[in-house]
């Protein structure tokens, strides 16, 4: 069957508090005239082939129902690709969905994505890919991080004890005790930068992790990335701006450095990017802005 919706749904989305959300989303995108096809799958890397076999079996559009992780394996298969791209905040973290003008009630964002895809109308905006040092590529919507932050997701999810949001909270105060600052060679459209540093960030989009927004004046129409990286703050500085990442005043910190580029290079010892809260992999890693390499049914 072509011509269809696929619609990729994580019910644990936003720690479930959505889990009956799905039937009021498929009869709304129904209402622009395809057939809407729910995938199954039972990990990422399973979502991501679900709807890798759905562009390829010509599906008109992909609907990512969830939050950015979500919307982070979705993308991989429509990135620079003609289908239709649609998304359905219901995440803890609706970053992406907030950054390009989702509306943030679920079942109206369905309904717009249906009245989108009928009148055969899209707004194109960029998305960041990546290269890491094997050559393995992959699209991110939101923000990178390649500091203190991508080593909490990873110490977090190397843990089994204890679950939920105590897990990441327990991680922070484990990496705080053996804060140091990195070496980081950054090259930003040829321009070479060598620094210290415990925060460093690149972002399609202003926030991540649910409102934070660690690049404030990201643009995902702009065909630029921005990249952010402070000099050394220590354990309690590094606690006091963090606090302020959810109005974006930290960029007003002498420390704090914001330049952008079309084209950046990270590297650093010891450091796991994540993308969009996904697991990337070791720095190095290129990242480019490939501008309005998405259609968004909105």
């Amino acid at each position: 069957m072509s011509d269809f919706i696929a619609v990729l749904a994580n019910p644990s989305a936003g720690r479930g508090r959505h889990r009956g959300l799905l039937p009021g989303v498929v009869e709304a995108l129904g209402t622009a005239g395809h057939a809407v096809r729910i995938l199954t799958a039972g990990s990422g890397i399973e979502a991501e082939a679900a709807c890798h076999a759905a562009v390829a079996d010509g599906a008109a559009a992909v609907v990512a129902v969830g939050g950015d992780g979500t919307v982070h394996r979705a993308l991989q298969s429509v990135a620079g690709q003609p289908a239709g791209f649609g998304v359905v905040p219901a995440g803890t973290g609706n970053d992406f969905a907030s950054a390009v003008g989702v509306p943030p009630d679920p079942l109206a964002a369905a309904a717009g994505i249906a009245v989108a895809l009928r009148d055969d109308r899209a707004h194109r905006f960029d998305l960041a890919r990546t290269v890491d040092a094997h050559g393995e590529r992959r699209w991110f919507c939101a923000v990178m991080a390649a500091g203190f932050d991508a080593l909490v997701n990873e110490r977090a999810n190397r843990m089994r004890r204890p679950t939920g949001p105590r897990r990441y909270d327990l991680a922070i105060v484990l990496e705080l005790a053996r804060l140091r600052a990195r070496r980081y060679t950054l090259t930003l459209d040829g321009e070479e930068l060598a620094f210290p540093a415990e925060i460093v960030a690149v972002g399609n989009c202003a926030s991540y992790g649910g409102g934070m927004r660690m690049l404030p004046d990201a643009d995902p129409a702009d065909g630029l990335l921005d990249v952010l990286f402070a000099a050394p703050l220590g354990r309690l500085d590094l606690m006091r701006l963090k606090p302020r990442l959810r109005g974006g005043t930290h960029v007003r910190d002498p420390r704090v450095t914001v330049r952008r580029a079309r084209e950046v290079r990270i590297m650093a010892e010891g450091i796991v990017a994540y993308a969009d809260g996904e697991r990337l992999g070791p720095l190095p890693v290129e990242v480019s802005c490939v501008p309005g390499a998405v259609r968004l049914l909105r």
